[in-house]
């Protein structure tokens, strides 16, 4: 997962999960413009395993978050980044069951499809709970986010997780005890995002005296 080697930035002209577009409007009677990007909705959701006490998370390589922690560099015709020197450690991480969705089917369903795809677990649709929703990237892609919350055991584990082979997903399956998940949530040097650290603090204030 964190062998990343030959490695260059072009433009992106055409994509299958954004479409970057510029926005020009009046405000208050001013002109205004705003660059944004179209893209999927998504779910995430948070699993306790009751057997192991503890949280499932998955680990994966983000080039976004790469791209952030790198610097490039021109050499000929091509912006690079020289992997020798930024690892691809720098993009690994830390997040909840997640995904797009892009099926005709319920926020809940692509949470049921998501959980067995990425960890392996075979989860009741009726035992999948719709927390909330929010916006995200709400400075450029304003995205909607279903958030779910499952309790799992390992009974209901089926399958090993990683995600889809056939559509290049590389993901590890990780579980922290409870124990332990604040530190962990709050540690500024592990890459994560925000949903995870809302969805901690989440079960923290609304479930662990049921889980205990």
């Amino acid at each position: 997962m964190e062998r990343i080697t030959d490695v260059y930035v072009e433009e992106c002209t055409k994509s299958r999960y954004i479409k970057p577009l510029r926005l020009r409007y009046k405000q208050n009677g001013s002109d205004k413009i705003w660059d944004a990007m179209q893209v999927h909705n998504s779910i995430a959701i948070l699993l306790y395993n009751k057997s192991n006490d503890s949280f499932v998370f998955v680990k994966q390589f983000r080039p976004a978050i790469y791209l952030n922690n790198c610097e490039t560099e021109q050499k000929n015709d091509k912006v690079t980044i020289d992997s020798d020197k930024y690892p691809g450690s720098l993009g690994i991480t830390y997040e909840l069951c997640a995904g797009l969705i892009d099926k005709d089917v319920s926020p809940a369903e692509i949470a049921k499809m998501e959980i067995l795809e990425e960890c392996g677990f075979d989860v009741p649709l009726d035992s999948i709970e719709h927390v909330t929703s929010y916006r995200s990237g709400v400075g450029t892609t304003g995205s909607k986010q279903y958030f779910f919350y499952a309790e799992v055991t390992e009974e209901m584990r089926t399958g090993k997780g990683g995600g889809v082979e056939e559509e290049g997903e590389m993901i590890d399956v990780i579980e922290i005890p409870k124990s332990e998940v604040m530190t962990f949530v709050m540690d500024e040097s592990i890459n994560k995002p925000v949903g995870m650290v809302f969805a901690v603090f989440w079960y923290f204030q609304n479930k662990s005296n049921a889980c205990k």
